[in-house]
């Protein structure tokens, strides 16, 4: 008996490894993986940045400047005991800088023990990819400072995949 039902075992295992070997041979996936982000504005754009690099996400505080820094560095920002610089993401992206108002927020993100607080125009929402629905940066954007991920594919519209490490690199 036991013979017979460790047959029936192998067999079933062997069909699903057919199985998965010929889904997987046409493209396709049995659960394709699904990215989760956070959008937001800056300028006229909507960008967006994985959601597990963010720390947090905070109305405007007062912020120190700090001198001898690029002009899109606007200073640091203490956040419960840890001093955080802080960017403008329009001035960093060669965009007019805007003055503050409601929907102004500040984007705390992380990398390992790098950590800054961006300023956006507007937070706008939670948005879950398909990995195939994003395609790498065009490759005329490559030899520049290398900030895409790349850019996702919505219905209408597309999105641009920031890279969070590259942001947070430190050139000041």
């Amino acid at each position: 008996m036991n013979a017979q039902l460790d047959q029936v075992l192998k067999q079933q295992q062997e069909q699903q490894q057919n199985f998965d070997a010929s889904v997987n041979g046409h493209g396709l996936e049995q659960e394709e993986e699904i990215i989760q982000l956070v959008g937001f504005i800056a300028g006229e754009e909507e960008y967006a940045v994985p959601i597990l690099s963010i720390q947090e996400i905070i109305k405007p505080i007062e912020y120190t400047r700090i001198p001898s820094t690029p002009n899109y560095v606007l200073g640091a920002f203490n956040l419960r005991g840890n001093v955080i610089p802080l960017i403008d993401l329009r001035m960093k992206f060669n965009l007019p800088k805007k003055d503050e108002d409601d929907t102004t927020r500040y984007i705390v993100m992380k990398d390992g023990d790098n950590i800054a607080g961006f300023v956006i125009d507007k937070l706008t929402e939670a948005i879950r990819l398909k990995k195939s629905s994003i395609d790498p940066a065009p490759e005329t954007l490559h030899k520049d400072q290398g900030m895409i991920y790349g850019i996702g594919k919505r219905d209408k519209t597309i999105l641009t995949i920031l890279k969070v490490s590259a942001l947070l690199k430190r050139d000041f």
